[in-house]
């Protein structure tokens, strides 16, 4: 950093790393002269700081959701590059078909990838409609994505014992085949005055535990909506007991104190 040696109030600010909506964390150190930018040096490397000392107690399969997260454009680059390094060096032979998979899968990232260009270039020189078009065909293709990478169905199984054992609660919970839920058990404030119904499932694995997340959120709104069209009018507070006399106070911390 050249700083002019006439200039002796200079302020040197630190701004980041944060994400100035590119792709990527950056941070910035910043010299001003009053309002003037006099001097900035960008620092850069924050994405990808500790990838390799996770990796050193990750097996290869528990490391690749972490390089999915260096190139967010181009995941199944990351990935490929993470599986063949491995591969190469244990002369691990790939079946044909995983082969012919791969590159189909790497190609179709190829194309989201460049989509996720071309429809903000074409924004960017005056042509704002092909943007949406081209979002439309990049979401076809993450389509293909979501249903060729699906790993909840089967995953991280909790059995019905072991929910209980473990004091889990919640989703968490009714996920593995146990229909229980507070506002119908202890029937707390109004619960017991709306038409909603414990949602579980039996399975026990992420897929089960998702879905039972997705349908509670549809039962939230059912209880909503019944909420909104039948409350009552009158008071949202009780007046009468919203003050203590200093006598019933004290009754009250002398037993606490005891």
């Amino acid at each position: 950093m050249n700083i002019p040696a006439t200039r002796k109030d200079l302020m040197i600010v630190n701004m980041g790393p944060h994400h100035p909506s590119m792709h990527g964390v950056l941070r910035l150190i910043v010299t001003l002269d009053s309002e003037d930018v006099i001097d900035c040096e960008p620092i850069l490397g924050y994405l990808h700081r500790g990838m390799e000392k996770i990796a050193e107690n990750r097996t290869i399969i528990q490391y690749l959701p972490y390089v999915t997260r260096w190139d967010y454009l181009a995941t199944m680059f990351t990935e490929a590059i993470t599986v063949n390094g491995p591969e190469q060096l244990g002369n691990i032979q790939v079946p044909k078909r995983a082969s012919y998979i791969r590159v189909i899968m790497l190609e179709l990232s190829r194309i989201a990838s460049h989509l996720l260009w071309l429809g903000p270039f074409m924004a960017d020189i005056g042509a704002q409609t092909p943007f949406f078009y081209i979002f439309r065909e990049r979401e076809f293709i993450y389509d293909l994505f979501e249903a060729a990478t699906e790993r909840v169905e089967g995953v991280g199984i909790i059995g019905r014992d072991e929910v209980i054992n473990w004091g889990l609660s919640g989703p968490m919970l009714r996920a593995s085949g146990i229909q229980w839920d507070l506002r119908k058990v202890d029937r707390y404030e109004c619960y017991d005055e709306f038409d909603w119904e414990i949602q579980w499932q039996k399975e026990g694995d992420s897929l089960a535990r998702y879905l039972v997340r997705i349908s509670e959120m549809t039962e939230s709104i059912k209880i909503i909506q019944q909420a909104l069209e039948g409350i009552p009018g009158g008071p949202y507070e009780n007046l009468e007991i919203r003050y203590f006399d200093r006598d019933s106070i004290d009754i009250i911390m002398g037993e606490v104190d005891r």
